[in-house]
């Protein structure tokens, strides 16, 4: 049995992790769950890792996979902080439903194109031709065209996002506040988080050390958004 924090902060992750690919960052636990510090948040994961709802994945900086959901999953109130997400998991029949989805076939995969390297971190030249092709899991796709990036930098660290990771991105030009975008800035193209503020964009990195960056609305142009991360093991 959960308690309601320990339920909160279980779909907030699960949540995350199916709509970006990647698990939130402790800042952004916190902030869900409206808590004062991030010991807490420890807290609230060592007892879910305990209770076998989660496992941290090793080599990677704060990454959490989802094992299990209890059953009360849909019931469940979402979290109410400045940076909350609203779940809402809907399968082919729209009924809501929050199990987890079924294991892909080997053979039940897309080929997408990458299409040359994006910056976390400083931008760097602008979305190059196709020099490869990778196979994509159905399950980590919809509908749309998407396309493939390779990470380079470290601004998106603590949204699980590593220096020679793979990004899977859906092709729009609109994005919602909060969510991981591709921003084209002039001849430049960046990973990062974007935020409306008012009538300027803000885009926000994963990493301390580097500063969000404000534009005006008419200055950054989004090439599309991130929904699920692919990392190769040498």
């Amino acid at each position: 049995m959960l308690t309601r924090k320990q339920h909160e902060l279980l779909m907030f992750i699960h949540e995350r992790i199916k709509e970006t690919g990647v698990s939130p960052s402790f800042d952004e636990m916190k902030e869900a769950l409206d808590l004062a510090s991030k010991s807490g948040i420890h807290r609230l994961i060592t007892a879910l890792e305990e209770r076998g709802f989660i496992r941290r994945l090793a080599h990677r900086a704060r990454a959490l996979e989802v094992v299990k959901l209890p059953q009360q999953a849909t019931t469940a109130a979402p979290p109410k902080g400045r940076g909350a997400f609203k779940p809402q998991v809907l399968e082919g029949g729209g009924q809501a439903s929050a199990a987890p989805p079924a294991p892909v076939a080997a053979d039940n995969s897309r080929e997408l194109p990458i299409l040359g390297r994006i910056a976390a971190g400083t931008p760097i030249d602008a979305i190059q031709h196709e020099r490869e092709r990778l196979p994509v899991p159905e399950t980590m796709l919809g509908g749309g065209e998407h396309y493939v990036l390779e990470v380079q930098g470290d601004s998106m660290i603590e949204a699980g996002i590593l220096d020679g990771d793979y990004v899977i991105i859906k092709k729009g030009d609109t994005a919602n506040s909060g969510e991981i975008v591709v921003a084209l800035v002039g001849e430049e193209a960046t990973l990062k988080r974007l935020r409306k503020k008012g009538g300027s964009i803000a885009l926000e990195a994963a990493n301390p050390k580097y500063e969000t960056r404000i534009f005006g609305p008419d200055q950054v142009e989004v090439q599309g958004k991130l929904v699920g991360l692919i990392r190769r093991y040498h």
